[in-house]
């Protein structure tokens, strides 16, 4: 039986919150906001095998998008692109994504659901509740996991045509010892995040 929780609180309109590539090297960190009713939220637990993306195969993962963006009361995908993160650091980055995702839900939610022990919200925004490994304990924040992991892999796979030889199509940017390999051989290109430790040497590549 999945463990999963259709709500945390009965009667709120809870949006679940996630995020997808906070440990790149490249490519934007995105994250997806969900909103599923009870009764949508029990059906995927009962009908699908919803769980934290990490836990899925890609193609559960592509099939469960699919029902998401389809059955979801409401959703919304959002990105923070290479040179914010180097502006304001990832952390503070992975959190204006969610707050960038909310706002794209159209009406506020009564409440949300972050996975994850830390939030900075914003003026307006509604009250929220922090829960680690939250996308294996709230089906809308496993959903919410879902929809960033996947709208995340496919701009990265698209990315990987505009920069070949990086590997992206089956990294999504993340530090593989080929990622860095390439890096070495080639330099970084746009999408690499400047302010992340591209190589363990840290070669002064962008002074060049």
């Amino acid at each position: 039986m999945s463990p999963l929780k259709p709500f945390e609180i009965r009667g709120a309109r809870e949006a679940g919150c996630d995020e997808a590539g906070r440990g790149c090297l490249a490519g934007p960190v995105v994250a997806a906001a969900v909103v599923l009713t009870p009764q949508h939220a029990r059906k995927l637990i009962r009908t699908s095998p919803l769980n934290d993306s990490k836990q899925l195969t890609v193609a559960r993962r592509e099939a469960l998008r699919e029902r998401i963006e389809a059955e979801a009361e409401a959703w919304c995908v959002a990105f923070v692109w290479p040179d914010e993160i180097d502006q304001i650091n990832i952390l503070q980055a992975s959190f204006l994504a969610m707050r960038r995702a909310v706002l794209g839900l159209g009406t506020p939610p009564d409440r949300l659901l972050i996975d994850g022990n830390r939030f900075t919200s914003a003026p307006g925004f509604p009250p929220h509740a922090c829960h680690i490994k939250g996308d294996a304990r709230f089906a809308s924040i496993a959903a919410a996991s879902v929809l960033a992991k996947t709208h995340r892999d496919a701009y990265m796979a698209d990315a990987a045509r505009a920069f070949p030889g990086y590997g992206w199509e089956r990294n999504a940017g993340y530090p593989t010892a080929a990622h860095r390999s390439a890096i070495r051989e080639w330099g970084p290109t746009p999408l690499h995040r400047r302010s992340f430790r591209l190589l363990p040497e840290q070669l002064s590549m962008f002074d060049q």
